[in-house]
């Protein structure tokens, strides 16, 4: 994948993102009232681009899901989607200002930047195969810094586990 795609599907606008899904609805069994089962409510979203696969069923409302579907899909591509960095290759210049942030490592999840930040860490850290200290160290932020901003995010620490894991690694607590 060239580097800049998964940024820009990251960045991109709903309905941008949106065209290079594969949409399907359809009705979802569950708790919900008389409406849910009568109704094609339920969303799947296919990334054609990507091949990540998200869902929303919780609401009745087929607009709803599709909304809660996109954040979703934005989530599951930074979680998900790798790009190849070399281990000594620099942090891009958001991730920078992101480390650079008086916050950091309590980032808001509700920033635009928090996405494609959150997607480049995993990068290095699967760059650096699992090995936290070497990642933050390429990053310039202490290990125990970018430990805590993985356990931010569960979804995060999850697939840094899984990383690791793979890595032969055991697993971050």
């Amino acid at each position: 994948m060239n580097p800049s795609c998964r940024s820009a599907f990251l960045t991109a606008p709903d309905s941008k993102l949106l065209a290079e899904c594969t949409v399907e609805t359809y009705r979802s069994s569950g708790p919900g009232g008389q409406h849910r089962n009568k109704t094609d409510s339920a969303v799947r979203l296919t990334h054609r681009p990507t091949g990540v696969v998200v869902t929303a069923t919780e609401r009745r409302s087929q607009h709803e899901n599709r909304r809660r579907a996109i954040a979703r899909l934005r989530k599951a591509m930074a979680v998900e989607v790798r790009e190849a960095h070399a281990p000594e290759a620099p942090p891009s210049v958001l991730l920078r200002q992101v480390l650079q942030d008086p916050a950091w490592p309590r980032v808001s999840q509700r920033s635009p930047a928090y996405l494609v930040a959150a997607a480049e860490v995993l990068d290095y850290v699967a760059a650096h195969e699992g090995k936290i200290s070497e990642a933050a160290e390429r990053l310039g932020v202490a290990t125990a810094a970018l430990v805590k901003f993985l356990a931010l995010d569960r979804d995060l620490w999850q697939m840094a586990n899984r990383i690791r894991q793979r890595a032969g690694h055991k697993p971050l607590r």
